[in-house]
This record gives structure tokens, C-alpha cells and sequence, in this order.
């Protein structure tokens, strides 16, 4: 039995957060079915955090199409007794990653493009977005210690941060929990991820909600 109100959760949040770990917590406790994004499998990522200008139409345009597979995929299937399902990423990352790092008229097409592929995918219930300030990404990005972040740059976690607070604004039509989880390794402590699963098993109107994990 599903013991959330929520019947899909989408987790969100900068590079580094801890989106991924929190979405494999919750299958490990809830036994929900996960949707994970395949970052790795993108040819063109590494080369792009080297040189962002000239690789990211061709990151943007891999990630959206590998989304859009995945999400077409998982979210037409239809169960008996449905499980929860939570995700970590929402397919409007897309478009938000897109307008931070594409130049105006790469961005114009790119909009066309996903909001053609956007038009059939069900929201979320509950949008769940991490909050962590950029020295806390930086601090857990060294610490997994992987590759191809190793040349991400403050700033360009600074403008990630700034285009999903700025898309926050403007959505009306979504209930989005923002859960302040700076300087707390909720995966090591079970108190921490303790009061995150309470606040995701509230009920919220549309609009933004606020929390902070000490």
C-alpha cells in the first residue's frame, strides 16, 4: 500500500544535491518504482563541461531525447495495484537546462522542439526540489568524486539554481516542495531523511511550500 497522497513524485534539484540517492532511499524503504535519468550515457557531457559553447546544443538535444524515451516509456505503463513512482528529474529540466546554457536562437528551436514532446506527459503530484547553496554542491560533487563534473564551475551551479527558481515562479498548475537540505548528509543521517519522507507524505495546494532539514 502506497502510504504517501501522492501517487508520482518528481525529485529535483542541482547537480550534486542528492536526488538520485534520495529516489533509491525511497524505493529501498517504500518499495516504489523508479525512474532514474542515465546522465552517464551521454556522449556528449564530457566534452561539454570542457567546452560548454560549443557542446551544448548537441548535450541539450541528447538529454531530451533520452528523457522523453524514458518518461514515454515508464509513465504509459499501467498497473493493477500501482506502486509509487518517483523520478529524479521532472521533463521541464529539460528546457530549463536548455535556456541556461544555449544561445537565443539554438534555444528558440530547442523550445519548439520539446514543447512538442512535452504535450502528453502527465505532471507530477508533488514536485520535491533540494535545496542545497552551491559550496554544499561543490563539497558533494568533489566528494563522488566523478570525472567528467570535475571542471563544473560555481557559477555555472549558481545559474542552474537561479533558472529553477525562476521556473518555481511561474508554475501554477504544480504543488512544488522546496526542501532546504544545506549542510545535512541526509543519507547518513536518519533523522534528516526521517523528516524529509514527513514532509513528503503531506498533502500541498499548487504553488511553492517551503521546508528547512537541521
Amino acid at each position: 500500500m502506497n502510504p504517501f497522497p501522492h501517487s508520482f513524485i518528481a525529485i529535483e534539484g542541482n547537480i550534486g544535491a542528492g536526488k538520485t540517492t534520495l529516489c533509491k532511499m525511497l524505493e529501498e524503504d517504500f518499495d516504489c518504482r523508479l525512474i532514474l535519468e542515465q546522465f552517464t550515457d551521454n556522449p556528449f557531457l564530457p566534452e561539454f563541461y570542457k567546452n560548454p559553447e560549443r557542446y551544448a546544443f548537441p548535450v541539450e538535444l541528447f538529454f531530451m531525447t533520452e528523457r522523453h524515451k524514458q518518461l514515454q516509456e515508464s509513465l504509459s505503463q499501467r498497473e493493477l495495484f500501482p506502486q509509487l513512482m518517483v523520478a529524479d528529474y521532472f521533463f521541464i529540466k529539460t528546457l530549463l537546462f536548455a535556456k541556461n546554457n544555449l544561445k537565443d536562437e539554438e534555444y528558440r528551436l530547442f523550445q519548439r522542439l520539446f514543447h512538442t514532446l512535452n504535450t502528453a506527459f502527465r505532471k507530477p503530484d508533488l514536485l520535491v526540489y533540494l535545496h542545497r547553496s552551491v559550496p554544499d554542491l561543490v563539497k558533494n560533487i568533489e566528494k563522488r568524486g566523478r570525472e567528467i563534473e570535475a571542471n563544473i564551475k560555481h557559477e555555472y551551479l549558481q545559474s542552474l539554481q537561479d533558472a529553477y527558481f525562476g521556473y518555481f515562479k511561474s508554475e501554477q498548475e504544480l504543488p512544488i516542495l522546496i526542501i532546504d537540505v544545506s549542510e545535512v548528509d541526509f543519507w547518513n543521517e536518519k533523522s534528516a531523511y526521517e523528516k524529509i519522507v514527513g514532509l513528503m507524505k503531506r498533502s500541498y495546494s499548487k504553488g511553492i511550500h517551503r521546508a528547512v532539514i537541521k
